[in-house]
């Protein structure tokens, strides 16, 4: 009874009539219909059911801990946007979301370039930490915590973490002695080298017989393979997954988790020698920040829903961390997510090169919501990607400036002129052509839906895009601007029509260009607690007679004349 009560509530109107929809879209229905979940939060509007995903539970979406040796640059703002469009996206479906970013703030690293700076190291990672938290900002990251491993609380879950190993006899003492990269923070086998060099370029030096306590690894390599096996959707893309596996299959070797070496790290529990090698630390981080082990939001959050990494980390993730987890008999995180990486002009972005790519500056010379909506869209998310100004300046002047821009500005300039500056009221039956367009807009989320379940955010982007270049392809053919003489009903019908496929863009852009979105809601004169995706249905669409603003520019086209072909 409470579940047929919550449809007749979602099917009718603020005075409990029942509303008679224009057409009503088989998934406004199925969206409606929705049963309660059985986290008992409510009806969720967004993400269908996947193999890794229920689409209703509360979701936590991770990125990795960002390093502090230096300034934070395309990849840590790349990242980032991913999984704030995620998090924002899941948010509007109706989900409760932990969202959580942070820095990695230990290892022989930091500890050298603190030493370079003539500061000691805590001082160091207080100051670089700031310019990451300052990058999210910058970058209207919605992040819901920010964890710092040089915390207190993280270092206490840390060393929980350690003792829970060795108290399952997973961690024991021995020496080691191979090829160690320090700005990879990872030890590497004679058979991984590359012309001396890691596989990512990295230097490596040889470290001789240096006590230190292992990881029992190999006793995970069937385990690990029967997981992979069992759940073949954990790790993504797939080629990321095939990668792993082969990896796992040529042989594990149990891993170096302490060093004595260098001081920079979580004191190992009971030894006044040994910090935990950075990795088994880092790692920590995921369940530090949600309290482990008896808290709420541990209890609520894990296993995560989602880690998101660069492909250059994927081992640490996919191998390393599921291995821990066993071994502490913790459940595992359900999907992983590793994305490409990014060139500049078709090549390798490097120091020496000088051709790093600054988001602070891309921010400062063409605009938030641009960076991010080129950042989200340029590329298939999982592969690499090309960066260069020309594309930058061109999809978001095809794309936001002429396409949506210039249909949000003539459509409502028609409106404001010729409609009383009121939305239009005067409105005559739905043509065949107005029908398609609108169960297109209904159907919109969807498809973007299923996309972002399946973390495909550019086709989840593209799908809005198709939607907006109909809707321009709408207007040029009933040409409201011709029907304003003709034919003044037809014309308000139709410019209703595309004030209301408007709305669903926007509400649908939010988490990919959250301002920008926002402020062609408020030029429809949407209501602020209307804006979610329950709201996708005809029960909300745009109010007739309600008073509009005159419409003002939303994306300005960029102009630099030495990349923008004439």
């Amino acid at each position: 009874m409470r579940f047929m009560a919550m449809i007749l509530f979602l099917l009718s109107g603020p005075t409990g009539r029942t509303l008679a929809f224009r057409n009503p879209s088989t998934s406004v229905l199925r969206t409606a219909q929705r049963a309660l979940n059985d986290c008992g939060t409510g009806l969720r509007y967004g993400t269908p059911s996947t193999s890794f995903d229920d689409g209703e539970c509360p979701f936590q979406i991770t990125t990795p801990i960002y390093y502090v040796n230096d300034k934070p640059h395309i990849g840590h703002a790349y990242t980032s946007t991913a999984c704030d469009v995620i998090a924002r996206f899941m948010r509007l479906s109706g989900r409760e979301v932990f969202f959580l970013s942070g820095t990695d703030e230990h290892g022989q690293k930091v500890e050298q370039s603190a030493g370079k700076r003539g500061m000691n190291p805590q001082q160091f990672v207080d100051e670089v930490s700031v310019n990451f938290r300052d990058l999210l900002d910058l970058m209207n990251i919605s992040n819901d915590y920010f964890v710092r491993t040089t915390s207190e609380s993280h270092k206490e879950v840390a060393q929980k973490l350690w003792n829970k190993l060795i108290e399952k006899n997973y961690i024991y003492l021995g020496t080691y002695e191979g090829w160690y990269s320090v700005r990879d923070e990872c030890f590497y086998n004679e058979s991984e080298l590359v012309d001396g060099k890691a596989p990512t370029g990295a230097e490596v030096e040889w470290v001789a017989k240096e006590e230190s306590y292992f990881f029992k690894l190999s006793d995970f390599e069937d385990k690990l393979l029967r997981f992979y096996e069992e759940n073949p959707d954990f790790i993504a893309p797939a080629g990321r997954r095939n990668e792993v596996i082969s990896f796992v299959k040529g042989g594990l070797r149990d891993l170096s988790v302490s060093r004595t070496s260098f001081k920079w790290g979580v004191q190992v529990p009971g030894s006044d020698e040994h910090i935990m090698y950075v990795w088994i630390d880092a790692l920590a981080n995921y369940i530090s920040a949600l309290g482990y082990p008896e808290s709420k939001n541990f209890s609520k959050f894990w296993p995560a829903s989602l880690h998101v990494v660069g492909k250059d980390i994927l081992r640490f993730h996919a191998v390393y961390w599921p291995a821990m987890l066993m071994a502490a008999d913790m459940p595992l995180p359900k999907r992983l997510f590793a994305h490409g990486w990014w060139t500049k002009d078709g090549e390798k972005i490097s120091k020496s090169l000088g051709n790093v790519i600054d988001p602070v500056e891309l921010v400062e010379q063409y605009g938030v919501d641009q960076t991010r909506f080129f950042l989200m869209t340029e590329v298939g998310f999982g592969n690499d990607g090309d960066f260069s100004d020309r594309a930058f300046i061109q999809r978001v002047n095809v794309n936001l400036a002429n396409e949506l821009g210039n249909l949000c500005q003539r459509t409502l300039s028609m409106v404001f002129k010729n409609c009383g500056k009121q939305v239009p009221s005067d409105i005559g039956p739905f043509a065949d052509e107005d029908e398609k367009l609108l169960e297109s807009a209904r159907t919109l989320l969807d498809r973007a839906g299923t996309e972002v379940a399946n973390q495909a955010i550019h086709r989840y982007a593209d799908a809005v895009i198709q939607m907006v270049w109909d809707t321009n392809k709408y207007i040029d053919t009933m040409e409201p601007w011709a029907l304003r003489k003709t034919d003044p009903e037809r014309m308000e019908t139709v410019l209703y029509v595309i004030m209301e496929v408007l709305r669903h863009v926007a509400i649908l852009y939010q988490p990919i260009i959250p301002d920008s979105a926002n402020k062609i809601l408020d030029l429809l004169n949407v209501p602020q607690d209307e804006r979610t995706f329950a709201h996708l249905t005809d029960q909300y669409m745009v109010k007739e007679g309600s008073t509009i603003s005159k419409p003002k520019a939303i994306f300005p086209r960029i102009e630099v004349e030495e990349l923008v072909e004439s």
